[in-house]
């Protein structure tokens, strides 16, 4: 029997490569590890030493290193309109990473001029990391600092979790953390969640990323097929080092040779997501450089209001003219696809770029969340 200090040394039964090693060392196949998952997302209150039809070997091993969930759902709010649910997760070690339930229906937007088939889907925002060393300064997730990795198995119950309240279509990896400083865990998770039993399609995920120029090099060749997203931010070097402090290891000019080749490599659009700060990336000049600096590119660019983020705030939010006179140009002058992200939960401070878990915000249950959702129409 495990004693209670020993908790932490359990593993999820999520975390793929760990489960498949523990499996082989036993004489246990891995073609049983989708069949394990099946039986555990089917049944929330199933035991390892409970699932039916297993060879004997990987009871004891089950029961001893895994746990079916490593993590649980702290609370749950609801925005007032429904379609926004905010997950706050306590993993075993006592902290607390947000995944972000957003719902919409295809119907209402429109595709070649027609309204689009379907009805709702969700789309699920998870976390790669707790806190973030990024250092945003528009996002309050930066001001926690780094604080962990999420292990695969992690971030793959966050998924489990939401799927439990909604059937989930999408995932975007734009919660706490910068994905791309957790490569490892993120090229496994995604593994899991592309495969049996939950067969998401790449095409369905997007990774999310200020410009890790040596990961962005190999993340066609570790996952082919999804989707690419860039928290660009700003069109010139010296603006985006003023609020991007990881933009001064990450020079444009290379960033944008990267991409380059990414795009050629992969012949996918990539999606740029653009923040609108009041008096510093929302003139028309910068949407001229913007316009400039993607024009050879395949590309989305989804303009973000900017959402305050209480003390922490030293910017303001670009008003509707301008937003609008920004989208104008990059589309009129240089035939570049954009559009203007539709919030979603800001009642329940749902909305991007505000996610930060502390003491006080645990203890009033407002937490602010990171949300990106690219699903341009």
């Amino acid at each position: 029997m495990q004693s209670g200090k020993n908790t932490m040394s359990f593993r999820s039964i999520f975390d793929a490569g760990e489960l498949k090693s523990e499996l082989e060392k036993s004489g246990v196949k891995p073609s049983f590890i989708p069949y394990i998952w099946k039986q555990v997302i089917q049944n929330p209150d199933a035991q390892l030493d409970q699932i039916p039809s297993l060879p004997s070997a990987a009871y004891p091993l089950l029961t001893s290193k895994f746990k079916t969930l490593t993590s649980c759902v702290h609370s749950a709010m609801d925005s007032s309109d429904q379609l926004t649910t905010k997950l706050l997760i306590k993993l075993q070690n006592g902290a607390l990473v947000e995944a972000v339930i957003m719902r919409y229906d295809t119907r209402l937007g429109k595709y070649n001029g027609k309204p689009r088939p379907g009805g709702m889907r969700s789309t699920l925002c998870v976390s790669s990391q707790v806190g973030c060393k990024m250092g945003c300064t528009f996002c309050a997730t930066g001001s926690m600092g780094f604080k962990s990795n999420l292990t695969s198995g992690e971030i793959v119950e966050q998924l489990v979790h939401a799927s439990r309240i909604s059937p989930i279509r999408n995932v975007v990896f734009m919660g706490m953390g910068e994905p791309l400083n957790n490569y490892g865990a993120l090229v496994e998770a995604i593994h899991v969640m592309t495969g049996p039993p939950f067969h998401l399609s790449p095409k369905k995920i997007t990774v999310s990323t200020v410009g890790i120029i040596h990961a962005i090099k190999k993340l066609h060749i570790d996952l082919p097929g999804l989707n690419l997203a860039v928290s660009l931010h700003a069109p010139v070097q010296e603006i985006r080092c003023q609020i991007m402090p990881a933009a001064r290891a990450f020079p444009l000019v290379k960033l944008m040779d990267t991409l380059q080749e990414y795009q050629k490599n992969t012949q996918q659009k990539i999606f740029i997501e653009y923040i609108m700060l009041d008096g510093v990336n929302d003139e028309e000049q910068n949407a001229h450089q913007l316009g400039k600096l993607l024009e050879t590119f395949q590309v989305v660019v989804n303009l973000i209001p900017f959402n305050p983020i209480g003390d922490l705030s030293k910017f303001s939010t670009s008003n509707e003219e301008k937003v609008s006179s920004f989208q104008k140009i990059l589309r009129g002058t240089y035939g570049i696809r954009t559009t203007v992200r539709k919030e979603m939960g800001q009642d329940i401070s749902g909305a991007c770029g505000q996610l930060v878990v502390n003491k006080r915000s645990i203890e009033n249950t407002v937490l602010l969340t990171d949300i990106e959702d690219l699903q341009a129409r």
